[in-house]
């Protein structure tokens, strides 16, 4: 790209938040033009701004990195969303991925690789570290059964909360969230199930094996 690529950092850690910023600067390739603390904020700066990338950490409270890549995909915004993380497990990408973000890095990454990957998202690429590809091809390999549907990492955790009995606002005050919030991973969760209740989601969860 001749131009630079815009981007917004999202990230709850005013540290790391700021590094990123500096850094995507300092290479004279990438035009920061916003930050925000928390998914839902940052959700607006995109809808604002319109960006071409946005960074968003992975696990932030509430609205996560995942949230956001879902909805920027499922409100069909142009921008592309890069997530940082320190969790690199296959399943983790692969549902990143699923969910509508455009590349994943460690949070180990150094700057080069961070303003290359953003710059490749911009172009359209989707960026994959090596390091993280084995893990992710052996998922692949996995949710191609047809009977293992791909959970989020909050969809994992809704579905373990309703097998111990809790309720909607039992969840989220267990995970520190909003009842809505668990309401939008409840349904996500039952059209990946293929269910309407929680006793339903429960049984058949069990039924794929997915919880003991």
């Amino acid at each position: 790209m001749d131009r630079l690529v815009t981007a917004v950092v999202i990230d709850d850690h005013p540290f790391f938040r700021d590094g990123v910023s500096r850094g995507l600067t300092q290479s004279g390739r990438v035009r920061v033009i916003g930050e925000a603390a928390d998914g839902a904020s940052g959700l607006d700066l995109i809808r604002r701004e319109q960006p071409d990338v946005a960074v968003v950490d992975y696990q932030m409270p509430g609205v996560t990195g995942v949230d956001v890549a879902h909805a920027v995909t499922r409100d069909g915004l142009r921008t592309r969303v890069l997530l940082l993380s320190a969790v690199t497990d296959g399943p983790i990408v692969f549902t990143a991925l699923e969910e509508g973000a455009c590349g994943y890095l460690s949070k180990d990454a150094d700057r080069d690789e961070i303003v290359g990957a953003v710059t490749r998202v911009a172009n359209g690429e989707t960026v994959v570290p090596p390091q993280l590809a084995a893990g992710l091809v052996g998922e692949i390999r996995l949710r191609s059964q047809p009977d293992v549907p791909a959970l989020s990492e909050r969809e994992r955790q809704v579905l373990d909360g309703f097998a111990r009995g809790k309720s909607i606002p039992q969840v989220a005050a267990e995970l520190y969230i909003g009842a809505a919030t668990v309401k939008t991973h409840t349904q996500r969760l039952y059209e990946k199930l293929g269910v309407s209740d929680r006793a339903a989601a429960v049984a058949e969860a069990m039924r794929r094996g997915l919880l003991e």
